[in-house]
C-alpha cells in the first residue's frame, strides 16, 4: 500500500468512528477495559494455578494492566495502561485508569508483552496508591503473589507486603515482584469513561455510578 492509500484507509476509519459517535480515544479505551476483563477471567479460570480466592477477598484494591509492553526503541522500557478498583462500604468502586512506566516486570518468564495483576492488601498500600505517583519496591513494598488454593495465601509474602504482583507471558502465569515500576493515575481514560477529567483517588474512594463500560469489571471483581 503506498503512503496516500495509507493516510486515505487512515482517514476514512476516523470519519468512520467520528460518524458512528464514538472518539478514537473512547474506542481505545473501551478495548482495554474489554480486555482487562478477559485477562482476568483467564487468569482465574486456571484452577490450581490461579489467584487464591481467599486472598483476593483481603485485598483493598486489584489492578489490571493488560499488554504492558517492552519498548523496542529504548532498552529497558515498559510502558501499560489498565484499570484499578478498590472495596468500599457498598462494594468495588468504579473503575479508575492507571498508567504503570519502567521497572523490571518479569520479562524473564518469556515474551515482549505481559499482564500484570496487583493486588494492594492493606492501607498502607491504598494510601500509597492514591498518592499521585508511587514506585513499587521504593514507596511500597511489594512481593510476588502466590498461586493455588488457599493454603498458598498463607505465605509470609502475602501476610506482610503491602501489595502483591503477578504477571503472565505467553500462557505462563506467576508470581512475579514488580521492581521499580512506577504508577499513577490515568486522567485520559478517566476522560474517556466518565466524560469529564477525574483523579483516580475521586473515583475509587468516592460513590461514582458504575459507568456502562466498566460494570463488567466489577461484576467479576464481586463475583471472585
Amino acid at each position: 500500500m503506498s503512503l496516500r492509500q495509507t493516510a486515505l484507509a487512515a482517514g476514512l476509519a476516523l470519519c468512520l468512528a467520528v460518524s458512528l459517535g464514538t472518539k478514537p480515544a473512547q474506542a481505545q479505551t473501551m478495548a482495554r477495559m474489554e480486555n482487562t476483563v478477559k485477562v482476568f477471567d483467564e487468569v482465574m479460570s486456571m484452577g490450581d494455578r490461579a489467584i487464591p480466592i481467599d486472598l483476593l477477598k483481603k485485598a483493598q484494591c486489584v489492578a489490571i494492566v493488560p499488554g504492558l509492553k517492552k519498548g523496542a526503541l529504548l532498552v529497558g522500557a515498559k510502558y501499560g495502561r489498565g484499570f484499578v478498583s478498590c472495596r468500599t462500604e457498598s462494594g468495588w468502586s468504579a473503575p479508575a485508569g492507571i498508567r504503570m512506566e519502567g521497572g523490571s516486570v518479569g520479562f524473564q518468564i518469556g515474551g515482549t508483552e505481559i499482564d500484570v495483576i496487583l493486588a494492594i492488601m492493606n492501607k498502607r498500600g491504598v494510601d500509597r496508591l492514591l498518592s499521585n505517583r508511587f514506585t513499587l519496591g521504593a514507596d511500597a513494598s511489594v512481593a510476588a503473589g502466590p498461586v493455588g488454593r488457599t493454603a498458598a495465601a498463607q505465605t509470609d509474602a502475602a501476610m506482610t507486603a503491602e501489595i502483591l504482583s503477578w504477571s503472565r507471558s505467553r500462557g505462563v502465569f506467576a508470581g512475579v515482584a514488580v521492581e521499580g515500576a512506577t504508577l499513577r493515575g490515568d486522567d485520559d481514560a478517566n476522560l474517556d469513561l466518565y466524560g469529564k477529567r477525574l483523579e483516580m483517588r475521586q473515583i475509587v474512594t468516592g460513590s461514582l455510578p458504575v459507568p456502562p463500560g466498566g460494570r463488567t469489571l466489577i461484576e467479576r471483581l464481586s463475583k471472585y
